[in-house]
């Protein structure tokens, strides 16, 4: 008889992920949805390998957004500093700004019951996580190699914090 064995986890890989400042703004029921989807699914499944790091993973990761950048506190499980990484956010506010177009669009339009309309601002959605993800792989080229998705929920979060900034 043979048994199934899930792969060992890859090292480079986020096992946790908080976002700082959370309990300082509330957020609407869409955007805290899309916040705990992403950081569950980033949490479950993520590439996260840092280039400057010796430790091999897993990683907590800890996001914010101070002085107008976009801080990685990386650390170790143990909750020890390893790295940080701050991007400017001046490439992502143009994305940033569409995207909380679409969410206020698709929460008037879900007001409405316009499920046509739902549907189209949905397929937006994405066109703009896409974008954002590839702007996202850019900005940490030689810092950190993440895969596709893991740079799309990265992505959802940096829209949460750039809200959470501005309330």
């Amino acid at each position: 008889m043979t048994t199934h064995r899930d792969p060992m986890p890859e090292p480079a890989h986020l096992a946790r992920v908080s976002l700082e400042g959370e309990a300082l703004t509330r957020l609407s029921p869409l955007v805290e949805a899309e916040r705990a989807q992403a950081v569950a699914d980033l949490q479950a499944e993520n590439h996260f390998a840092p280039s400057n790091i010796a430790a091999p993973g897993p990683y907590a990761l800890r996001l914010s957004i101070q002085e107008g950048r976009l801080v990685f506190d990386i650390r170790d499980l143990a909750d020890a500093p390893l790295q940080a990484i701050g991007l400017a956010m001046g490439p992502f506010r143009g994305l940033i700004r569409d995207y909380q177009m679409l969410i206020e669009s698709h929460i008037k339009a879900v007001e409405e019951g316009r499920e046509a309309r739902i549907q189209a601002i949905d397929m937006g959605r994405r066109g703009l996580h896409n974008e954002g993800a590839t702007l996202m792989t850019r900005r940490l080229e030689g810092k950190v190699a993440i895969d596709f998705e893991t740079a799309r929920r990265l992505f959802t979060l940096v829209c949460v914090l750039h809200q959470r900034a501005q309330d």
